[in-house]
Order: C-alpha cells, then structure tokens, then sequence
C-alpha cells in the first residue's frame, strides 16, 4: 500500500508564498507523474501542476509564473513552490501520484489534502 501525506498549507497573506510537500510512501518500484490538484468549495477539482520523472512540467494558467513543482526522486517527495499568492488560491491542495510496484502496474494515489488560505 501506498500512503501520500501533503504539508506546507496554512493561512498567509495577498502577496505571500509557501511551499507545500508531499511524500509518498510504502511499497514503491517507481513514481512517474506526480502532481497537485486543489478544490474549493462550490468549485470542482482543478489541476494546478503536474511534473513527471523526466523533469517535464505543466501548469495551470492561472498559476503559470507564480508556482513551481519539482521533486526529489530519491526521498519520493513532490513540491510546490507558491509565490504571489492571491485570495483566489485559497483551497485544499491534493498530491496526485501514479506507483508503479514491482510488477510495473500503475496506480493512481491521492493524498488526504492540506489547506492553503490566502486573505485579503
């Protein structure tokens, strides 16, 4: 089994940054895309980013410029780097990953979420 568990969220500021954390752990042959996804309420889950294990990266429009996601293969860890945060990113922000085990089958795991409240 494969648990992900997201940290970093939490309350700052217009104009403020954090930078959220997700590890995954557990019985893992690989990891290829992982990304984030956020939801607020009344609005449905949105991809924010996405980055694979080759390094390539996509992005949301409407954080193209202000966020980063990279990753650290050997801990398993994927992060998102959020800068210039707006009242509009205020949601609960999900780590995404595709595990591959040992017989290279892929599953799809989603973490439990952390919160990100930007005030005005």
């Amino acid at each position: 089994q494969v648990q992900l568990v997201e940290s970093g969220g939490g309350l700052v500021q217009a104009g403020g940054s954090l930078r959220l954390s997700c590890v995954a752990s557990g019985i893992i042959f690989g990891i290829d895309r992982m990304g984030w996804y956020r939801q607020a309420p009344g609005r449905q889950r949105e991809l924010v980013a996405t980055i694979t294990s080759g390094g390539s990266t996509n992005y949301a429009d409407s954080v193209k410029g202000r966020f980063t996601i990279s990753r650290d293969n050997a801990k398993n860890t994927v992060y998102l780097q959020m800068g210039s945060l707006k009242p509009e990113d205020t949601a609960v922000y999900i780590c995404n990953a595709h595990v591959f085990n040992s017989r290279l089958y892929e599953y799809n795991y989603w973490g439990q979420g952390t919160q990100v409240t930007v005030s005005s």
